[in-house]
């Protein structure tokens, strides 16, 4: 039975749904997806909205009041009613884990169910126990992937759809992704390191103390170089550059620099999926064969102080104690052909109205690559913009939800 609760300008309702883990498979394993429906108090017949969060991996944002959270929700529910979706294995969604007792290739046919594709067949067998007949899609990051991906699968459910730095490259291989996303962060670290000078030698500092096995982590952790330098994803957001100086300001010996490091790097036990499936978001009916470790740049090699990024490396299963029981499964999957996400023929034929923001300098999505998605879809209209980062939804959520929907409809 459905929970509604009520907050200041909001009518919150709680679902769950038991979907297929495998949807080729109905009559097998089945896994509990969760949504809250977010509506305006006068808003309940309003058409839906559903939001697909980025990751892989990452639950969907919880809303709250005075103010509005996540900023885009406010401007959302003057036209919709909202669909937030833990996407499968994360958030109040059935867990990935553990998967003690499943042989590594057990292991690797359960995780392979957890990718974008996955995703959507669950968001339709939610339209269809909702008996809604299209709803539209606002996609954040590989959001975007998801939603696609759902363009190509089934347009025939989508009323509009929205991009936010998530429009994914088709057909490409994940060496082309990876190689081009090195190019965009080595120009991070350089202009990194302009405005924060002070902050090389006391990289290099740090990085000679965790050689020597000194710095620890709040976890018990042993910090190495390598797991130190995925600091650089944070290049890629609004303020990153400056949360990344204001760490490295800090005492290294304090618990408290200990504690804010541990807190901001990307991969963690907390989201395995985001390691263990992330370079499979890019495999376009490819084997990814561990890609980012495959094209990673020799000055990446020879220069320890350039920051890596949103990249996944099979080390990252020894050095991260959480990942580790993921390592074996992590190998077969990197070698595993993936099904082809996107259907560019279908792409071509779309007749859904549709608005993408493309941020000129995307540390995370490349631009070249999305405005060549963008021109496979004759209905989608593009706003490229160097105001905002990757990140641009969580700044300035309304203003770019309120721009898309104008797109989208003719009205810009």
């Amino acid at each position: 039975m459905a929970l509604t609760r009520h907050v200041p300008g909001m009518v919150l309702t709680e679902l769950e749904f038991r979907v297929p883990l495998d949807h080729a498979d109905p009559d097998g394993a089945r896994l509990t997806v969760f949504a809250r429906e977010v509506a305006a108090p006068d808003g309940h017949d309003r058409p839906y909205l559903l939001y697909l969060q980025g990751g892989p991996g990452q639950e969907a944002p919880r809303p709250t009041a005075s103010p509005t959270a996540p900023g885009w929700l406010e401007r959302a529910l003057q036209d919709y009613r909202v669909l937030l979706l833990d996407q499968r294995g994360t958030g109040r969604s059935t867990p990935i884990g553990p998967l003690t007792g499943m042989s590594p290739q057990a292991q690797a046919d359960h995780l392979a169910h957890f990718r974008a594709d996955a995703i959507v067949q669950d968001a339709e067998w939610i339209r269809a126990e909702l008996d809604v007949d299209r709803w539209s899609l606002l996609g954040q990051s590989f959001g975007g992937f998801c939603a696609l991906h759902y363009l190509g699968a089934a347009p025939e459910a989508l009323q509009e759809v929205y991009f936010t730095g998530g429009l994914p490259p088709v057909g490409r291989h994940p060496d082309e992704v990876y190689r081009a996303t090195y190019r965009v962060l080595r120009e991070r670290n350089r202009r990194y390191y302009r405005r924060y000078p002070e902050d090389r030698p006391r990289v290099r500092a740090l990085l000679e103390r965790m050689d020597a096995g000194e710095v620890r982590l709040p976890d018990g952790d042993l910090l190495t170089a390598r797991r130190f330098r995925q600091l650089g994803h944070l290049l890629g957001g609004t303020d990153g550059a400056e949360r990344l100086h204001h760490l490295l300001e800090r005492d290294p010996a304090s618990p408290a620099f200990r504690h804010d490091l541990g807190a901001m790097l990307p991969f963690s036990g907390r989201n395995p999926l985001y390691a263990v499936i992330h370079e499979s978001g890019y495999a376009d009916g490819h084997a990814t064969r561990w890609s980012a470790q495959r094209t990673l740049p020799d000055d990446f090699v020879e220069d320890p102080t350039l920051l890596t990024g949103e990249h996944v490396y099979p080390w990252m299963f020894e050095d991260y104690r959480e990942l580790a029981p993921f390592r074996e499964a992590a190998d077969l999957l990197a070698e595993r052909t993936w099904p082809t996400l996107y259907d560019a023929d279908r792409l071509r034929a779309c007749r859904v109205p549709c608005a993408a923001a493309v941020y000129a300098h995307d540390a995370y999505v490349d631009r070249a690559f999305s405005e060549e998605t963008a021109a496979l879809v004759p209905t989608l209209r593009t706003w490229l913009t160097s105001e905002y980062e990757h990140d641009g939804l969580r700044t300035d959520g309304a203003r770019i939800l309120d721009r898309l929907i104008a797109l989208a409809r003719g009205h810009a």
